[in-house]
């Protein structure tokens, strides 16, 4: 017993200190991404741009680096931790409520959902300028995941033993089923509607793309994924309870349908943001919680905060190979982010079936 409480003691100071390291590390992260690219920039130039902009200081600095630094490399940094975070939190969410380890944005149709929602507001001129980017993803995301639930309940309904696993299967099937749907659907309203220049600049941006981000962007990803870090957490007894099923919620107080339906919208929403900025990014919320759960295990309390940080040094390692993997050209996010992610999705899958 005593040797059980000094284990516990010592895996709570292991925890506390990587709290501390957390913020450590991801400014290490968005500082990597800001002096690396096509053209590498030294520390000390990019912390005297910063002094330049945020105090007022008077550093000499080359105007090229420094508009390289402020106007392009830091906000799209910013940009690429957000979106990173947010999906992996995302992911966090979605495995708790649907108890299925493969459910995240990209394979639940959300985040193609999200992308036919923009593109028809953009380029076929849904809403006739009433909507917005983000107001038209957050639209084709709600309905892709209403029509994912609706098909996950129809293919499950009326069956005996092993509903629940049956049901965990349908949904995964359903949603790609729904991902492939809204994604012809973006491909029919791009050949329909966009001219040839427009198809080229929207199907680069559907991989996901942050050449286009600047500080307007930052302003609206920070508070989304800010927003969905604070409701992570403040819902984290509630995604435990949810691990177990929603009878063992229920059984600790927990309103089940609100709280469910409230975090579904919330992760629609926030998956929309993103998506409506850069684009259709696969694998963050799949492989980033699974790999915490690895290292910080399954209590949500830490594993909200460890998705949310490795989400974000994630995909801005993702952002700097895609800068500098090919020299003079820059290639789409997510197909960094599928070509780092599938592998190590295998990996984990296969070390996780054979630990069972």
């Amino acid at each position: 017993m005593k040797a059980v409480i000094l284990q516990s003691a010592q895996v709570q100071r292991t925890q506390a200190h990587w709290l501390w390291l957390a913020p450590l590390v991801l400014l290490i992260a968005l500082l990597a991404g800001t002096a690396i690219g096509e053209t590498s920039i030294p520390v000390d130039t990019i912390f005297k741009v910063l002094a330049n902009h945020l105090f007022g200081a008077n550093y000499a600095v080359d105007r090229i680096d420094a508009g390289i630094i402020w106007n392009y490399r830091l906000s799209r940094a910013i940009v690429a931790a957000c979106c990173g975070a947010a999906l992996a939190l995302a992911g966090v969410v979605l495995q708790a409520l649907l108890r299925n380890p493969l459910a995240d944005p990209y394979l639940m149709g959300i985040s193609a959902g999200a992308s036919t929602g923009a593109v028809a507001v953009t380029v076929a001129g849904l809403g006739a300028g009433a909507l917005t980017l983000s107001a038209g993803a957050f639209a084709g995301a709600g309905l892709a995941f209403g029509l994912v639930v609706l098909l996950a309940h129809a293919a499950s309904s009326g069956t005996g033993g092993g509903r629940s696993t049956q049901a965990a299967g349908a949904i995964i099937l359903a949603g790609i089923a729904g991902s492939q749907l809204f994604n012809a659907l973006t491909a029919f309203i791009i050949t329909k509607s966009a001219s040839a220049e427009q198809a080229r600049g929207i199907m680069f941006w559907l991989l996901g793309n942050l050449s286009g981000v600047r500080w307007g962007d930052v302003a609206i990803a920070f508070p989304a994924a800010l927003g969905g870090l604070l409701i992570c957490l403040w819902h984290r007894r509630a995604l435990d309870a949810f691990t177990f099923g929603a009878d063992s919620a229920a059984s600790m107080g927990i309103a089940v349908r609100p709280t469910r339906g409230f975090l579904i919208i919330a992760v629609a929403l926030v998956t929309a943001i993103m998506v409506s900025i850069v684009g259709a990014i696969g694998f963050v919320g799949l492989v980033i919680p699974h790999a915490m759960r690895f290292i910080v295990g399954t209590q949500h309390t830490r594993l909200v905060p460890a998705s949310a940080l490795a989400g974000a040094v994630f995909l801005i390692g993702s952002d700097i190979l895609s800068r500098i993997l090919v020299p003079g050209q820059v290639l789409p996010i997510g197909v960094i982010t599928s070509l780092i992610g599938a592998p190590a999705f295998a990996l984990i899958l296969v070390r996780g079936t054979r630990s069972r």
